[in-house]
């Protein structure tokens, strides 16, 4: 369930994952005892996940369509880039939003909850060749 923040991530939060170009996902525990991960991107507002597997998959739609900012667009809105992207990309997008996951998205589209996941892995595994495409080029 991602929670849009302006406000700059905790200094006690390390990192869970770190990624080219100064993107990362922050990992920092609540006071109610539970782990919150933060997308961080330059220009881009920040949001935060109760569960790791949808940061990053919120970071590979990222890095998937070459970055994007939600501010804007509402709390229901989806940003153009992403929309312009294809299905599968859209499709990961949603996971990542509160409230959606494999079988709401499945039945929104008339898809079995297989074909949603394989959208999923498409989207993963194009945002991995564009990050090690990039290190290839020196970008870090």
């Amino acid at each position: 369930m991602p929670q849009s923040d302006t406000t700059v991530a905790p200094m006690d939060s390390s990192t869970y994952r770190e990624y080219i170009l100064g993107i990362r996902i922050a990992e920092r525990p609540t006071g109610e005892g539970d782990t919150r991960y933060r997308f961080e991107a330059p220009d881009h507002e920040g949001v935060e996940f109760d569960d790791p597997e949808m940061a990053t998959l919120y970071a590979d739609v990222y890095f998937d369509v070459n970055g994007f900012q939600e501010a804007g667009t509402g709390e229901r809105g989806v940003p153009p880039t992403v929309i312009q992207a294809g299905r599968d990309t859209l499709v990961a997008y949603f996971l990542t939003q509160a409230g959606v996951d494999v079988h709401w998205a499945a039945s929104f589209y008339g898809e079995k909850p297989e074909k949603i996941e394989r959208y999923v892995s498409r989207v993963r595994k194009r945002s991995k060749k564009i990050r090690e495409g990039a290190k290839e080029q020196g970008h870090a």
